[in-house]
């Protein structure tokens, strides 16, 4: 997957929108971020989970979703290795992170 592919799949989700965080382009619904591109350089990115969608994701797909080592990835920060992620899954993922963090009016 490519992170334009990426970028692709989240833009798609209700009320998204791309920004730019410590340099990194995020997507946000509601003024929060659920994913971001390019985290910890090019070639990766990040959805923000739940701990139990992380849970599923990683062990459902380990070679394309590993947890974000550190506290942030014990708070459901999980990142996606674009080289070996299809569409799918990371769809999928996406969709978790943004319901994670959409206000209810939007669900």
């Amino acid at each position: 997957m490519t992170a334009d592919a990426f970028r692709k799949l989240a833009l798609a989700l209700p009320e998204t929108e791309e920004r730019a965080h410590m340099s990194h382009p995020d997507f946000r619904v509601a003024q929060k971020i659920f994913a971001t591109l390019g985290y910890p350089k090019d070639g990766f990115a990040m959805v923000k989970l739940s701990l139990e969608d992380q849970h599923n994701f990683v062990q459902t797909y380990p070679t394309m979703f590993q947890p974000i080592s550190g506290a942030w990835g014990r708070k459901g920060c999980t990142q996606v290795i674009l080289s070996k992620a299809t569409a799918a899954p990371v769809r999928l993922a996406l969709g978790a992170a943004w319901r994670h963090h959409a206000p209810k009016s939007l669900l």
